[in-house]
């Protein structure tokens, strides 16, 4: 995981974006918040399974359609299925390591 701080181009309400293969954070704190980063290595893993460039396709796509229908930007973002998968397990240190193929499937709904 590559990890750049750069608080500068994150807006003021987010603290990391992962973009394969780097992980943006807002300040140095942020290395040090295990639960943050653990979120982060599950969207590079979730990249890396869905060949990086579909991953946004699709994120960007599920994320348009819950906003469409709930008309509210935040709860449209946490019921990604990519988030709601990186928010139930980030703070599981031993995630990845039983972690099948596809597990973002199961938070579809």
């Amino acid at each position: 995981m590559i990890i750049i701080v750069k608080p500068a181009i994150l807006r003021k309400n987010i603290r990391a974006i992962t973009l394969w293969p780097i992980v943006i954070v807002r300040d140095k704190a942020c290395l040090q918040n295990s639960v943050l980063l653990q979120h982060e290595r599950i969207h590079l893993r979730q990249q890396l399974e869905l060949l990086v460039i579909p991953f946004y396709i699709w994120y960007l796509i599920e994320f348009a359609i819950r906003w469409m229908f709930s008309g509210n930007w935040d709860k449209a973002y946490r019921n990604i299925s990519f988030e709601r998968e990186a928010y139930q397990h980030e703070r599981d240190p031993d995630y990845l390591q039983s972690r099948s193929w596809g597990e973002f499937l199961k938070y579809i709904d």
